[in-house]
Formats: structure tokens, C-alpha cells, sequence
């Protein structure tokens, strides 16, 4: 077996993963975007978001319950039970994926004819559903390395199935789709696919050569159901909601008299902007992938000082990080779209959106920090409630306002959202955060915006920008010498 790391070092290893793979997939979206056009690729998004909520579906909670069941049994110190946790995890799997995949495969040319509006996408549809049962089983398998912390191993799976996705992806738009939206998507679905294919094999066999011991029984169903339930009811509904929500944008936009082209609005928000405001989040992406079995296990040993220690630590880098990458994707909006896509139509979203980058990425940690405190059944409650105000909002705004519209409903459900998941994390970890630091950090976020903005060059801009924060969040003690001295102090035992 790998050596395991320790939960910083098994972080850092998962962030340079994510940043190279978000660094492949925004690069592969830019390509897109030049290769088909924003409207092309608003109609990849409507397409691959009923693809996502057929996964979801499919996957049913299972990859976040097997982290969570595993990381339960190794933190009591009995190893023995994970074999059948991760045999009943992957029975769990089949059923599920199978009947979705059977469902998407019989209704693809509905859902491509009355839901997307473009019978072109069938056959990525139904390619998707036939390769759906091999991805969900991937999620078992990539939950299970995780919460063993077998990160080494999983980094260099995962590593291997981009490159494997991406080669076949670009070789079959190359040489077989051209400019066609419909034949692009097939390409994605395809390289995708094989891509997971791939990684269910390097992970099963790994797993066969532990030569676990596989002769322990324990009650597992009803852990099991009571872990992934609210799991698969939440996901399905946010993603169910999330893809009406895709869906319904263009037709509301219709109806919006300035709103020109309302498929290549919403492709530039959705297909252009959003990769690239998120892209920094890969950073964050390895923190939240291992809290979720970090915290499960702490819970379980009763470890509750440890538990404290890595909400305070988690909050406070996700909002200092947060506020460093808002301010640089506003001041270097026109930047990145000019350099990016070519032109800057999408600089002015992107500004908009830059602004709520603190609280998204704190939103994040939060919910993997909840998750992991086994605060499932919470989650769906707030994930119904903020989902369903969504769509009210969208529907009421967006033949008005267009996509101003479409900004103030992602504002208000998303910061709903994350105080009610705030909220919740500090009163079962009995934590506190007072008021002046969120009020204090935007007031400082926004000063350093305004003075580095007088800046032509944009490299000035970024550096005025962070030392000028920087200065402020030290001042403000919001940023202290002995979270600079913690870090250096990993840096160099590392």
C-alpha cells in the first residue's frame, strides 16, 4: 500500500491535480468557445447539464457515503469492515446507475427534442447513458482512495484519465466533428467516457493487490441508506434544478427586448465566465475533497480539538484565498477575456461575479465541512430551499432584466445558501465568528480594488492589489504573524 501523507501534504498533492486538470478543462473550454461560438457552446452547456443531472442521479450520494463510511471504520480502527462497506457501496452503485442509464438511453430523443430543442444531441445522450454505470462505479472507487488517503495513487489515476480524455477528445474533433455543436458534444461524452473506463480498471486492481481481509460482516445496509439517501435526494434535486434552470434561461431571456442572441448570453456567462472565476478554486478543490473523511474520521475518535482546529484554519484560508483571487479577476477581467476568447465581451460578467468569489469559495469548505460532521440531512433541507428560490427568481427576472436578472438571483440564493451552511457548521462544532471579520474583509477587498485600479499596467494592478490587502487583512489581525509562521512552518518541514 502507498504511504499515506498527512492531510496538508495529501492537500497539496490534490491542488497541483486539480489546478493541472482545471487548467486542461478551462483551456479545452476556450478552445470551444473559439472552435463553435457562444452560441454553440450554451447549447454544449443545456446538453452536458442533463448529462450531469443523469449522473447525479445515477451516482445516488454514493461517492460522498463511501468517504464518509470508510473514514468511520478507520477512525475506530477496525479496517477489517471496509471490505464489505465497499462491497455494498458498489451493489449500491450498480443499481442505481443501471436503472438511470436504462431511463436515459429510452428517452434521449424526448429529452433532446422538448428539453434541449435540438435533435443533433441523441446520440450523446445515449452514448453518455451506455458509459453511465462504468462512472458512478468510478465514484465508489475514488471515494474509497480518498478516505483511505491512498492520495499519491489516486492523483496519478486521475491524472491519467484527463490525458487519456483529452487526446481522444481532440483527436475526434480534429478529425471527425469540425464545427458541428451536436458532433462536439459526442466528442466530450466519448473522450470522457473512455477516460473513466480507464481509471475503473487502475483503481480495481490496486484495490484486488491490498489483498484486503474480506471475511468481517457487519449491518451495513442501513448505514448505508442512511448515508447516501439524503445524499442522492439533495444532489438530485440541486442538480435537477440546476438543469431546469439551464434550460428554462434562454426561453426567459426570449422574452427580455434587449437580449439579442439569449443562447449566447447565457454560453457566455455560463461556458466563459464561470470556468474562469472558478479556476482558482482548484486550489480549495484538494482542502474540500479530504475534510470530508478528515472530519468523519475525528468524529467518530471523538477527536473534538482537532475538529475545531480545522474549521477555524479551513475558514480563514478559504476567505483570505477567496479575497485575493476576487480582487485579481476584477482588476484583470479585461486581461483574461481579451487574452482568452479575444474580445471583451464577457469582461463585464466577469467583474460581477469576481465580487462574490470570497463567499463561493467559503461556501464550499463549508458545505465539504458539514458533509463531513455528518450534517447530510441539513444539507438537503438548504439545498431544496435556496434551489427552488432560484428558479422563482429566474423565472420573475430574467424576461425583465435579462441577465442582470440572472446575477441578483445567483447573489441572493447563494448567500442564503452559505449563511444558513455557516451557520449550522458553528453551532454543532460551538464555534463563533463575529460580525467586523466578514465586513471588515469585503471593506478590504473593495479599497484594495479601488486603489490599484488607477494602475495601467495589469501585472501592477495584481501586485498593488495583493500588497495592499495584504497590508489591510494584517492591520485588521485578519491575517496574522502566526498564520504567516504556520505556513512557512509546513512549507519548510515539508
Amino acid at each position: 500500500m502507498s504511504r499515506k501523507l498527512p492531510i496538508f501534504y495529501s492537500a497539496l498533492l490534490l491542488t497541483g491535480v486539480n489546478l493541472l486538470l482545471r487548467l486542461v478543462g478551462t483551456s479545452f473550454q476556450v478552445y470551444l468557445s473559439g472552435r463553435i461560438g457562444a452560441a454553440g457552446i450554451g447549447l454544449l452547456q443545456l446538453t452536458m447539464s442533463v448529462g450531469s443531472l443523469a449522473m447525479v442521479a445515477g451516482m445516488g450520494g454514493i461517492r460522498t457515503a463511501t468517504m464518509y463510511l470508510t473514514a468511520e471504520e478507520l477512525g475506530k480502527g477496525k479496517a477489517r469492515h471496509v471490505a464489505p462497506v465497499l462491497s455494498a457501496c458498489l451493489l449500491y452503485s450498480i443499481a442505481f446507475s443501471g436503472a438511470i442509464a436504462g431511463a436515459l438511453y429510452h428517452f434521449a430523443p424526448w429529452l433532446a427534442d422538448n428539453w434541449i430543442g435540438d435533435i443533433r444531441i441523441v446520440d450523446s445522450l445515449r452514448l453518455f447513458a451506455a458509459f453511465l454505470p462504468t462512472v458512478c462505479l468510478c465514484g465508489v472507487m475514488t471515494g474509497y482512495f480518498t478516505a483511505a488517503n491512498r492520495i499519491g495513487t489516486l492523483a496519478a489515476v486521475e491524472v491519467a484519465e484527463q490525458l487519456c480524455s483529452m487526446v481522444i477528445t481532440m483527436g475526434a474533433l480534429a478529425f471527425w466533428a469540425g464545427q458541428d455543436p451536436g458532433k462536439a458534444c459526442l466528442c466530450v461524452v466519448l473522450g470522457s467516457s473512455l477516460g473513466a473506463c480507464l481509471t475503473l480498471v487502475c483503481l480495481v486492481v490496486l484495490r484486488l493487490r491490498e489483498r484486503a481481509s474480506t471475511d468481517a460482516r457487519i449491518p451495513i445496509r442501513s448505514r448505508l441508506f442512511q448515508t447516501a439517501f439524503p445524499l442522492a435526494i439533495a444532489d438530485d434535486l440541486r442538480t435537477g434544478i440546476n438543469t431546469a434552470e439551464n434550460l428554462m434561461v434562454p426561453k426567459r431571456l426570449a422574452l427580455n427586448t434587449a437580449t439579442a442572441d439569449p443562447l449566447a448570453a447565457f454560453g457566455l456567462v455560463s461556458g466563459m465566465v464561470f470556468p474562469v472565476i472558478m479556476f482558482p478554486a482548484a486550489i480549495l478543490f484538494g482542502l474540500n475533497e479530504l475534510l470530508i473523511p478528515e472530519l468523519a474520521r475525528c468524529s467518530a475518535a471523538g477527536s473534538g480539538k482537532r475538529i475545531h482546529h480545522l474549521v477555524r484554519k479551513s475558514l480563514r484560508v478559504a476567505l483570505v484565498y477567496g479575497l485575493a483571487c476576487g480582487g485579481l479577476l476584477f482588476l484583470l477581467a479585461d486581461a483574461l477575456c481579451q487574452s482568452l476568447y479575444g474580445s471583451l465581451d464577457a469582461a463585464k460578467f466577469m467583474r460581477w461575479y469576481a465580487l462574490l468569489v470570497p463567499m463561493l469559495y467559503c461556501d464550499s469548505v463549508t458545505d465539504a465541512m458539514t458533509k463531513g460532521l455528518g450534517q447530510q440531512k441539513v444539507c438537503v433541507r438548504y439545498n431544496i430551499l435556496t434551489s427552488a428560490l432560484d428558479v422563482a427568481f429566474l423565472y420573475i427576472l430574467l424576461p425583465r432584466y435579462g441577465m442582470e436578472g440572472y446575477f441578483v438571483s445567483f447573489l441572493a440564493t447563494h448567500l442564503l445558501n452559505f449563511c444558513l451552511s455557516l451557520r449550522r457548521l458553528l453551532k454543532i462544532t460551538g464555534q463563533a465568528i463575529p460580525f467586523h471579520i466578514p465586513a471588515l474583509s469585503a471593506s478590504a477587498m473593495l479599497f484594495a480594488i479601488f486603489a490599484a485600479s488607477f494602475l495601467a499596467v495589469p501585472a501592477q494592478r495584481a501586485g498593488a492589489y495583493l500588497l495592499i490587502l495584504g497590508c489591510q487583512l494584517f492591520l485588521m489581525k485578519i491575517l496574522t504573524r502566526a498564520d504567516i509562521l504556520w505556513v512557512m512552518g509546513l512549507l519548510r518541514n515539508g
